[in-house]
């Protein structure tokens, strides 16, 4: 069985990532979303708050297990058994950075592999933040995210 891990802060999932999941689906048996603390950023939802989104999202979908993690990215990949690391690509700007951290993780452990994945079209310009902006500033993001996330934001705009 050949598992991959496809992490990030996931702040939150979209229908972007969603479709990352079912595209790594194709080509590995088992996917472990990691879902990191963030601790660089100012998340809007909590750690707990986002592995439940996904949980919930993903569900009925495959092989798929939803962990938080922190730490050394590598260290949790071999941890999780994982083979691959699963990395999302949707415009040039994107590959700059992806491939500085390819090349770091792959020196930090060879035996792992960074895959990269192109969402849908629909897909290309769709982020967590401007997910979140459109929503604080009033927009709608049906569609672009899952149904529980977008009530989640809505009660978030409304307490803000």
């Amino acid at each position: 069985m050949r598992t991959a891990l496809y992490p990030g802060t996931f702040d939150p999932i979209t229908n972007g990532h969603l479709d990352l999941v079912k595209r790594a689906l194709r080509l590995f048996d088992r996917l472990i979303v990691a879902v990191g603390t963030a601790r660089d950023k100012a998340p809007l939802f909590t750690i707990d708050e986002r592995v439940e989104f996904i949980r919930a999202a993903v569900r009925g979908i495959g092989d798929v297990e939803v962990i938080p993690f922190e730490g050394l990215l590598v260290d949790v990949v071999r941890g999780a058994g994982a083979v691959a690391i699963i990395r999302g690509l949707r415009e040039v700007s994107d590959f700059e950075y992806e491939f500085q951290m390819a090349l770091m993780n792959r020196r930090l452990a060879s035996e792992i592999e960074t895959v990269f994945l192109m969402p849908s079209e629909r897909y290309t310009y769709l982020d967590s933040t401007i997910v979140k902006e459109v929503v604080m500033l009033g927009g709608d993001v049906e569609g672009l995210v899952p149904e529980p996330v977008q009530e989640a934001l809505l009660t978030k705009r409304r307490n803000r």
